[in-house]
């Protein structure tokens, strides 16, 4: 399975949901994107804690469904700022092999 393609088709369904004429009524996309980034980030919120939360006291499918709807909430607020998931991918190649540590000090400076 390639998760990159699923990932990258998900984010082309979100755009298409966020433009698209279907508005509010017809699209969870739409209708968060209605209703702002801030309400969007809030999702985000909730849906890492929702995360936290399975991994500590779920089951390994409640943290896969929970790390599902975070995925997806991401990809909803990274579309609302412009940036895409080549971005992102692109910084993670970047940091690829660096230690974890090396690379956050190399942020503080």
């Amino acid at each position: 399975m390639d998760e990159t393609t699923i990932l990258s088709r998900l984010e082309a369904t979100i755009a298409a949901r966020r433009a698209g004429a279907s508005g509010p009524d017809a699209s969870y996309v739409a209708r968060l994107h209605a209703k702002g980034r801030g309400k969007i980030a809030q999702k985000v919120g909730e849906e890492a804690t929702e995360v936290v939360i399975a991994a500590l006291t779920g089951s390994p499918e409640a943290l896969v469904g929970e790390a599902a709807d975070l995925l997806f909430h991401l990809l909803v607020l990274m579309g609302d700022c412009g940036v895409s998931l080549e971005q992102v991918t692109a910084e993670l190649e970047r940091r690829e092999g660096t230690s974890g540590i090396a690379e956050k000090a190399s942020r503080s400076s």
